[in-house]
């Protein structure tokens, strides 16, 4: 939960006569919806990609330009409440985000999918930090430990709930349902908020007070903007152009260095940058931010990779691949309690080691990946994250606001989100270049045992011939089945040794994790703690 909430000083509630927690709920309801939409996609990846003629690797953009375009808007989030208000700001928000999902719904094609999605994403990010201001606003100083966990709940059950019903809405009614079911929900949620929510007067003078001279940082929102923009088309679209052998790529990579590199000198000449380069360079929040994109890589790869795996290989259903996911999302919202508990008494660099060691364990356990493992397995190996996870998350956000002063906490809070949401596609865009090439490269090596001098092939071969014979087929029949079910499995082999893999370096990405958490410095323990999402 964002330390701008619950620095905000005392309450000077604007909801009048409205019971607070009823606007809890519905700020809650709001954000479920929007981090929902970070993975329900996930499993109905197949099926967005028959309806659509493209491949599952294209099909995944829909789940990135989401997440970058969340990114994005997160920058420029708490210089837009400042200015329009946080109420206006919010409905904006989220009007925007139920006609972006309702265009989703209807989209003709992969390419106005994209554009509805990236729309979706800029509507959806500025929800969630602004959420948090407007709770604390709601809530005098002692109920807002409570209110926040409501919070903190709905934005940990909805990456759980996003796989279990997405796969049930693709399988039983149709992937256009996994973005239309966001535009009642969405309406519904304006008109509440629209009558119920009122500005605070105390929202209402710090915004006139902090818009006296602060001007939008318009070059650098471009530049930081043009830089994520760059790297996810250059991450997104290098397997499939052959990476630096591609013009295209190459371009694109020019941009996404020049952004990057005009992004420092103007960031740090200006006196109220888009993003605070002193703060991201500092040992303390420059740690977290980066442990933080590498949480973000392993809850989103494994997220979208878990799923594609059982279906791919083990043959399950959309809605099986989702309900795989549930019980470590059970696990999960469980542990945020109790890590809430123990955040206050131990330093976060311990718990942030124990939680990376914990995601490290549950990654290599993945790979052990072979035909005939069963369900419980991949949700053993699920619920193991699930215990990791909250570990890193809950200890970050303590440690990551630990001597920022309050102008800055707005910030903090939604770099550390954009954190999370980069490194989330870059880790799908890692996973899904090692998934590629070591396919291939597996591939390669067992047609090379695969030759029809060997007495193992011929062995196999005759067995697996005479199989086919015995259930009706003509010998001939026969013999053309057993090499075409050779084929199937040596592809089959092929793919859980590319799973293996792809595990094995979500593995040594969660390790990197440890030298970075003993770099923290100790803070001091039992203030309020920080729920983020």
């Amino acid at each position: 939960m964002s330390a701008a909430a619950i620095q905000a000083g005392p309450s000077a509630s604007g909801t009048g006569a409205v019971n607070p927690w009823v606007i809890a709920i519905l700020v809650a309801l709001a954000s479920f919806m929007e981090v929902l939409d970070t993975t329900i996609a996930n499993v109905a990846l197949p099926y967005i990609a028959g309806g659509m003629g493209v491949s599952e690797d294209e099909a995944s953009w829909v789940v990135t330009t989401y997440l970058v375009s969340n990114a994005i808007i997160l920058t420029a989030s708490s210089f837009l409440a400042r200015k329009l208000g946080r109420k206006n700001f919010f409905l904006i928000s989220l009007g925007l985000f139920t006609l972006s999902s309702l265009l989703c719904g209807f989209a003709p094609n992969l390419n106005a999918l994209l554009f509805f999605r990236i729309l979706q994403g800029l509507g959806g990010g500025g929800m969630v930090p602004v959420a948090q201001s407007i709770l604390a606003d709601a809530f005098p100083p002692a109920k807002r430990g409570q209110a926040f966990a409501v919070f903190g709940v709905a934005v940990v059950v909805a990456p759980v709930v996003g796989p279990t019903l997405g796969g049930w809405l693709s399988d039983n009614v149709s992937w256009h349902w996994c973005f239309l079911i966001n535009a009642p929900v969405g309406v519904i949620a304006m008109v509440l908020i629209a009558l119920i929510l009122q500005e605070s007067p105390t929202a209402r003078a710090a915004a006139r007070a902090q818009q006296q001279g602060i001007r939008f940082d318009v070059v650098g929102f471009m530049l930081v903007a043009t830089f994520l923009g760059a790297l996810e088309v250059v991450l997104d679209r290098g397997l499939e152009d052959d990476w630096f052998g591609s013009s295209f790529i190459v371009t694109f990579t020019v941009i996404c260095g020049l952004a990057f590199v005009l992004m420092i000198p103007w960031g740090l000449t200006r006196p109220n940058p888009i993003i605070d380069l002193r703060m991201v360079a500092t040992r303390q929040f420059g740690a977290c931010f980066l442990v933080m994109l590498a949480t973000g890589a392993i809850l989103l790869a494994t997220t979208q990779f878990l799923p594609e795996l059982v279906q791919q290989d083990f043959g399950y259903t959309a809605t099986w691949a989702g309900l795989v996911l549930s019980p470590g999302g059970v696990v999960t919202m469980v542990m945020m309690f109790v890590v809430g508990r123990v955040a206050a008494k131990v330093q976060p660099k311990y718990l942030i080691i124990a939680g990376a060691l914990v995601i490290a364990l549950s990654m290599y356990g993945m790979t052990n990946v072979y035909g005939d493992l069963g369900f419980w397995f991949m949700a053993r190996s699920r619920m193991l994250l699930g215990v990791g996870l909250p570990l890193v998350f809950v200890p970050i956000m303590a440690a990551s606001y630990d001597g920022i002063p309050p102008s800055l906490t707005d910030q903090a809070s939604a770099l550390i989100n954009a954190a999370r949401n980069t490194g989330g596609s870059i880790g799908v865009s890692i996973v899904s270049n090692v998934l590629t090439h070591r396919e291939q490269f597996h591939q390669s090596r067992l047609v090379e045992q695969v030759v029809p001098s060997s007495a193992e092939y011929q062995n196999t071969l005759q067995q697996v011939t005479s199989y086919f014979a015995a259930q009706g087929s003509s010998l001939a029949q026969a013999h053309d089945q057993a090499i075409q079910w050779i084929g199937v499995q040596v592809q089959a082999q092929a793919s859980f040794l590319g799973y293996m893999d792809a595990f094995l370096v979500l593995m040594l990405i969660s390790l990197s994790a440890v030298p970075l958490a003993l770099a923290l410095r100790k803070v001091k323990l039992g203030g309020p703690v920080h729920m983020g999402h």
